[in-house]
């Protein structure tokens, strides 16, 4: 049995999780998001990824970037290593990747502020 919290909604619903061998059993949700959420996050939890890239601007020395999309849970530390190498040298708009196709995963590193007004 695994036990959760909801955080689709504001309910915040104590979720049990029960693996009946055939499928996942869900109780405790006042709602169908928190059934689909406790199947996700059981199955195959994912999370978007906010962070920062280092910019050779000085001033703004590190830019605010997210990914595109969720990053599957256990990838999230790769997902990182490769952030960490990035060095953006170019004035970029909000929303423009920084990496595309992270890892082979289909996702995205997109930048959530510009750099454009910098100099």
């Amino acid at each position: 049995m695994k036990e959760l919290i909801c955080i689709l909604c504001p309910n915040g619903c104590a979720l049990s999780v029960a693996d009946d061998q055939s499928e996942l059993a869900v109780t405790g949700q006042k709602c169908k998001r928190g059934q689909e959420f406790a199947i996700a996050e059981t199955t195959n939890p994912t999370r978007t990824l906010c962070t920062t890239v280092k910019t050779s601007f000085p001033e703004m020395p590190v830019l605010p970037v997210r990914s595109a999309t969720a990053i599957p849970k256990e990838r999230i530390f790769d997902v990182m290593t490769e952030i960490n190498q990035i060095l953006v040298t170019e004035a970029l708009s909000s929303g423009t990747p920084v990496i595309t196709n992270v890892l082979g995963l289909s996702i995205d590193i997109i930048t959530t502020a510009s750099l454009e007004n910098t100099h």
